[in-house]
């Protein structure tokens, strides 16, 4: 399957923009949070980690804080960036968990679970993409 870089769109209808680098993030580790048809997780929600949401999804059976070298997965901390699948971040907003999102990265399949409204009502104050 094709990767389509050029086409990606973000929740705002503009290019998609990186998410992180550094950790590398997104389904195809290029630190954008695109996506294809075997991304069942829909990791498409660009976020920046908070302790209370690490808490949240450790609790709910997902560790995001524990390294797994085998998936290139390195492990996640409070202030990381990272490509979260769209059902979580929808699951921790319900719960009054969800972590801040960055909009120009979070790619416009999120709309497909996620109510923009919730989105924007979650945008970090301050969004600075990483690729300008």
């Amino acid at each position: 399957m094709a990767i389509d870089i050029a086409s990606a769109r973000n929740v705002l209808g503009g290019p998609l923009r990186g998410c992180s680098y550094a950790p590398v993030t997104g389904f195809f580790r290029d630190g954008c949070c695109r996506t294809r048809r075997d991304d069942l997780g829909l990791h498409v929600v660009c976020v920046k980690m908070t302790a209370e949401f690490l808490a949240f999804s450790a609790a709910q059976g997902n560790d995001l804080s524990t390294a797994i070298p085998e998936a290139r997965f390195p492990g996640l901390k409070p202030g990381d960036r990272w490509c979260l699948c769209a059902s979580r971040w929808l699951e921790a907003w319900q719960a009054g968990m969800a972590p801040p999102v960055v909009l120009e990265s979070t790619h416009e399949q999120a709309l497909e679970v996620i109510p923009l409204e919730a989105l924007t009502a979650h945008a970090l104050a301050s969004t600075r993409p990483l690729d300008d």
